[in-house]
């Protein structure tokens, strides 16, 4: 049987593949723009949409695979948008079922979900994050541990301290 715990990491990776699935959607023209880097280097020689050497040097009126190429990979990103969502929150909910407390799935969702977010940009978009970032990051998973390793009370303990 699978831990809350692992839910809850799977939680947060599919959180930050369904944002970055969003930004790749719905943001600027980053699908056209890997598009055309990747055709770039694919393309040496005579292609139809390179002209001597320097490949998409485009005559008028010439297009690109790009040009069309990245409408149905934005479609194809925002089906992934959705689908991670409807699978983070299942996972999510299934997290709170089988952790202790609901604290400890949601700190454990969001931090897993942050340092995903962080990879994911780093590798699909370039970005770097300033050492404040990481350093709250770090405060995060901090407090992540003292969660993880703090016992959980039972109900009996509950009643018997309203009871005095």
């Amino acid at each position: 049987m699978v831990s809350g715990d692992v839910y809850a990491l799977m939680a947060g990776l599919l959180g930050a593949v369904a944002s970055s699935a969003a930004k790749l959607s719905l943001g600027a023209d980053y699908l056209k723009d890997m598009c055309d880097t990747g055709m770039e280097s694919w393309t040496r020689g005579d292609r139809p949409w390179t002209r001597g050497d320097r490949p998409w040097t485009l005559r008028e009126g010439e297009k690109t695979p790009c040009d069309w190429l990245h409408i149905p990979l934005r479609l194809l990103c925002g089906g992934l948008l959705f689908t991670c969502n409807a699978v983070m929150w299942t996972l999510f909910s299934r997290a709170l079922r089988r952790c202790p407390s609901s604290a400890r799935a949601t700190v454990t969702t969001a931090a897993s979900n942050f340092v995903c977010s962080a990879v994911l940009g780093r590798l699909i978009f370039g970005e770097t994050h300033a050492a404040l970032w990481w350093v709250g990051i770090s405060l995060t998973l901090s407090g992540l541990l003292v969660l993880h390793r703090s016992a959980p009370q039972t109900a009996s303990q509950d009643h018997s301290k309203k009871d005095t």
